[in-house]
């Protein structure tokens, strides 16, 4: 009974119904081999003298195979049995025959030797192989070598049979080989690693790298807490649609905090112990069974998942402010919705990771993550989850950025609200800029991992077959090795990509806020800061759409009263709303100066338009009531208050004349319109003409 190879083409082979009978998947997967001669100490002086490998019990080299077959040595030297040698020998170094045919022992053969050496064996304490079950092998009785075994070909100068080399695959080195419960998978070997702390570069190298991350670490974790901490002094400050920058920081302190850490235990945590007992060399960790590797990889996957969602997050609150134009509350109300999307979907594939066991040791950084040797485990946990968020942030900013620019163009604006406007614009794409860039980076890098990973494995695998005794690649058309520059280039990337929230946060205010907390001073509520100040001062784009092109715009002056009240009593009732955070009332000590609650609001709302604006720069609810009662063009306030009707009425009466003088000296010429009532009247732009 002869194992049959089909040619190369083929792929496949068929062992005459019996290749599923015996322990040799190695070379019933490959269909070319060579010829080698024996030099296995106990199949010396046998009928044939060349063997192929990978045998017949799936040893891929000779000295594999004499170790397998050291404990048989007692019994052959004792001659417990005539056939024992020769049956060792077809199994450990079969012959090797013309092209496209495997001899296998009969069964016969591998009866009578067990039958006859039991006895021995077990005085020995040795018990009889499984793989070496005699009811697998063919049931014939015929001697080894057979006749037709020892025929060699017909054409003495044909020696293609003898040639052919074999593409043995990837054979898992004792070295590497770690307990089999534990399902590590390395190069598609099962119960194999990667050599620690690694396979592509030398010590110097190593050492290099890991004192560049730790130096990189410090920095990033010093310029995240930094800006949490900034956000602690003044939580009042950063309100949406900024917020998610704070969250975002949060993430990359805990992210530079790991790596950090990794430099700290170098590859204590990464790699598994070297056990020269077991000829075990220092291999990578994989899966969760080593605790303090796993809690590494939860804690760095789960925030740089979460910090990539949190620029998302932001992205879509910016969009809010500027395309819909949602207010602050608006969006806070958002905030629950927020926090379950970014917390929520990397904490799902994080546990998603961890039931999978697809936890790597990273021997460089000393960290855990993965997709360092897992090359489905990247595309689909890393890469997809960074490039569509990406592709989403992107949109919304752009989207984001057009509609505010089409506001500036389109729109009349104050030179100072043009000028902050521009300002906020170039500061949000700088920010993104300085995101994205790293990020990008980062992608590149994996992605070139990606797809020369195979090309690495193979090249290190014909670098080392002959110091590990594994079979060498068969055909290496390319070979290539990794630059340790990509490396550092996406570790800085990965730290680099969480200092941008600096930028934000980085102001004058800032300084002024550290230094009033490290004197001691309790800083006051800064309420509305100048980024949402501008998104909520831009004017409703869909609004201006819907102007009629010859409406002329209104302007309001500064410090002029068009109402017929005096400049005095105006001024007074400022200085109260300066110092009085409440609805206008009127002033005792003026008797004639009362004012009404919309034209006190007009008043104030006169220079930013739509926020009421008090000493300590916030704005209140006074605002937007008095926005409601004005008109849709910028109309003077309805009068509604009897008290404010009456007062209005007689202010207008007794000091029409006082007060018209004195506001035509300290203001630009302006026309009053008088309709039936006091609350009728309407302000417009006179362009520079007299009333």
């Amino acid at each position: 009974d002869l194992c049959v190879i089909t040619p190369p083409e083929g792929k496949h082979m068929e062992i005459n119904g019996q290749c599923r009978s015996i322990q040799a998947s190695s070379y019933c997967s490959h269909s070319e081999f060579t010829c080698e001669p024996i030099r296995l100490r106990m199949c010396q002086d046998l009928p044939y003298n060349t063997t192929f490998m990978p045998n017949l019990l799936n040893h891929y080299d000779q000295q594999t195979a004499a170790l397998a077959m050291e404990p048989f040595h007692p019994m052959v030297n004792l001659m417990c049995s005539a056939d024992l040698r020769m049956f060792l020998c077809a199994l450990y170094a079969p012959v090797c025959t013309e092209y496209g045919r495997v001899s296998m022992p009969c069964r016969s053969l591998c009866q009578q030797a067990k039958d006859e050496c039991n006895k021995l064996m077990e005085i020995f304490g040795l018990a009889w192989p499984d793989d070496m079950e005699c009811s697998r092998f063919p049931d014939c009785d015929e001697p080894y070598p057979r006749p037709e075994d020892l025929v060699t070909s017909s054409d003495p100068t044909d020696q293609s049979s003898m040639t052919v080399q074999r593409d043995y695959g990837f054979w898992c080195p004792r070295e590497l080989k770690v307990d089999p419960d534990l399902g590590y998978i390395f190069m598609g070997r099962k119960d194999c690693s990667a050599p620690c702390p690694s396979m592509f570069f030398n010590q110097q190298e190593l050492t290099f790298t890991r004192y560049f991350i730790g130096v990189v670490s410090i920095i990033c974790l010093s310029a995240t807490l930094f800006t949490f901490l900034t956000f602690l002094i003044d939580v009042t400050r950063f309100r949406y649609p900024e917020r998610p920058i704070i969250f975002y920081a949060v993430c990359y302190v805990m992210v530079s905090l790991v790596f950090f850490l990794g430099f700290l235990l170098e590859d204590r945590v990464a790699c598994n112990a070297i056990s020269p007992s077991q000829f075990r060399a220092s291999t990578i960790t994989q899966g969760s069974h080593n605790k303090a590797c796993t809690l590494l990889f939860m804690v760095l996957y789960f925030f740089t998942m979460a910090g990539s969602m949190w620029w998302v997050i932001l992205t879509i609150t910016w969009f809010l402010a500027a395309v819909p134009k949602w207010g602050s509350e608006a969006i806070e109300k958002k905030a629950l919705l927020f926090h379950a999307v970014a917390w929520g979907l990397p904490g799902a594939l994080t546990v998603t990771l961890l039931a999978l066991n697809k936890i790597e040791g990273d021997g460089i950084s000393g960290v855990c993550f993965i997709g360092l040797y897992d090359i489905d485990a990247l595309r689909w946990f890393v890469l997809a989850p960074l490039c569509l968020n990406v592709a989403v942030g992107v949109s919304l900013l752009l989207v984001g950025i057009v509609a505010l620019n089409r506001v500036r163009m389109e729109i009349p604006l104050e030179k100072e609200n043009q000028t902050k406007l521009v300002k906020f614009m170039i500061r949000m794409g700088v920010f993104s800029v300085l995101y994205l860039v790293p990020l990008l980076t980062v992608i590149g890098c994996y992605l070139y991992e990606h797809t020369y990973r195979n090309i690495w494995e193979t090249t290190w695998m014909e670098e080392n077959c002959r110091r590990y005794h594994i079979p060498c690649p068969y055909k290496v058309e390319q070979t290539s090795r990794p630059v340790i520059v990509l490396f550092l280039i996406k570790y800085l990337m990965m730290l680099v990509v969480g200092i941008p929230s600096v930028f934000w946060v980085g102001s004058k205010k800032t300084c002024f806020e550290w230094a009033s907390f490290l004197h001691g001073h309790r800083h006051k509520d800064s309420g509305v800061n100048e980024s949402r100040q501008v998104l909520q001062e831009q004017p409703d784009f869909a609004q201006s759409l819907l102007r009629e092109p010859n409406t002329p715009v209104i302007r309001k002056s500064r410090g002029t009263s068009t109402q017929g009240t005096s400049t005095h009593a105006s001024s007074t009732h400022l200085a109260v709303l300066d110092d009085l955070d409440e609805p206008v009332r009127t002033h005792h000590g003026h008797g004639a100066s009362t004012r009404s609650k919309a034209s006190s609001v007009h008043s104030k709302a006169s220079y930013h338009g739509s926020l009421r604006r008090i000493r300590d720069d916030r704005s209140d609810t006074m605002v937007y009531r008095g926005t409601e009662q004005r008109s849709f063009h910028g109309s003077m306030p309805r009068l509604d208050h009897p008290l404010s009707t009456h007062s209005s009425l007689h202010q207008i009466d007794a000091r029409s004349r006082h007060s018209s003088q004195r506001d035509v000296s300290e203001a630009p010429p302006t026309l009053i319109t008088h309709g039936t009532t006091a609350s009728d009247s309407r302000v417009s732009e006179n362009d520079g003409t007299s009333a």
